[in-house]
């Protein structure tokens, strides 16, 4: 239903041209681009987390599309001066990319170099050590080798049929909404027994799918990468009590400190939403020493935020919405504060 809205509104804005009018007279002075994983070639037809990866062939038109509209790619510490500085400057475009995903390094990396487009992007640590779980993409992968699965949702053993795509959908729906109501440890506990259950070993598949140390390494190393913390385990930060919300931020940045000798400025709040992080989290990302802080809530950035960098938004390029013409829509912040309800500030 959401989803078919977006592409309704998304065909509305491309046929009258409304971006292209919008942008250059709009207050935005730009906006940050989320990305997860880039990987060529089209999703399964079970595939829910799809809407988490693009191909490398739509980012690549989408750096093309924006500098041939003039907009400059510019790190993170760039979108912060821009911010800063009152009354008009050129509208900017910043990459970001959530989670330190192996396909970055393949199919991200040799783009953004051959671009030479500054990006950002977000490492939890704890992945990178392979000790996390990539527990969305894994309750995915049980769903998908599975005719039926048994689990408890707390209220005892529910016995979800998972045969067709449309049942598989439906049962990933079901659970996922329902792990994103519990707390985090009891989140931790049932993917952990659904993946034994199933026979998922939750630490090789975080192994297969994030990169290890070496790996990151490269870009560390990369002149057009800033990394930037994203907590150690990737717990929704609001769900947690206040010591240990800062702890998995502030570990995250010592760790990083530790393996590249720099501590990051910059951090990502897993998930992102309101749910997951909220004004307890934007004060302490600021006490912690972050210059900034970026959510998943959709927006533009305009120069009120500079009195609120550790709460800024974003735009997702989601995966369902590949196409060309939708491209001139994702560039132009200012909608997508309107989508929004027109607030430029979304910090409550």
């Amino acid at each position: 239903m959401r989803y078919g809205l977006y592409g309704f509104l998304f065909e509305v804005l491309a046929a009258f041209g409304l971006p292209a009018l919008v942008r250059p007279l709009s207050r935005c002075k730009g906006v940050i681009l989320t990305l997860h994983r880039v990987m060529p070639g089209a999703p399964p037809s079970f595939s829910p987390n799809s809407i988490l990866r693009v191909t490398p062939e739509f980012l690549d038109k989408v750096i093309v599309a924006a500098r041939r509209r003039a907009l400059d790619l510019v790190s993170m510490d760039e979108a912060v001066a821009r911010i800063r500085r009152s009354g008009e400057t050129r509208k900017f475009v910043a990459l970001t990319f959530d989670d330190a995903w192996r396909d970055n390094l393949e199919f991200a990396l040799p783009i953004l170099k051959r671009h030479e487009a500054p990006f950002t992007l977000y490492v939890p640590t704890g992945f990178v050590d392979g000790v996390g779980e990539v527990w969305w993409q894994a309750l995915e992968d049980v769903i998908a080798a599975q005719r039926a699965i048994a689990v408890d949702l707390g209220d005892g053993i529910s016995y979800l049929e998972a045969e067709t795509t449309e049942q598989k959908n439906r049962a990933f729906t079901r659970i996922y909404r329902h792990m994103r109501e519990i707390p985090e440890p009891d989140r931790v506990a049932l993917i952990r027994d659904l993946a034994g259950k199933y026979g998922l070993d939750l630490a090789a598949h975080c192994r297969a799918l994030i990169m290890d140390w070496p790996e990151l390494k490269r870009f560390a190393d990369e002149p057009l990468c800033t990394l930037g913390a994203h907590t150690v385990y990737h717990y929704e930060l609001a769900k947690l009590p206040e010591a240990e919300m800062r702890r998995e931020i502030d570990q995250s940045a010592e760790v990083l400190k530790a393996q590249f000798g720099r501590r990051p400025k910059h951090l990502a709040y897993p998930i992102g939403a309101p749910v997951a992080a909220g004004p307890r989290e934007f004060v302490a990302a600021g006490e912690l020493g972050f210059e900034t802080a970026v959510t998943t809530r959709p927006g533009g950035l305009y120069n009120e935020h500079a009195a609120h960098l550790t709460a800024l938004p974003r735009v997702s390029l989601n995966g369902r919405f590949q196409k060309a013409r939708y491209i001139d829509t994702f560039l132009t912040g200012a909608l997508f504060t309107a989508f929004a309800g027109g607030r430029r500030l979304n910090v409550d």
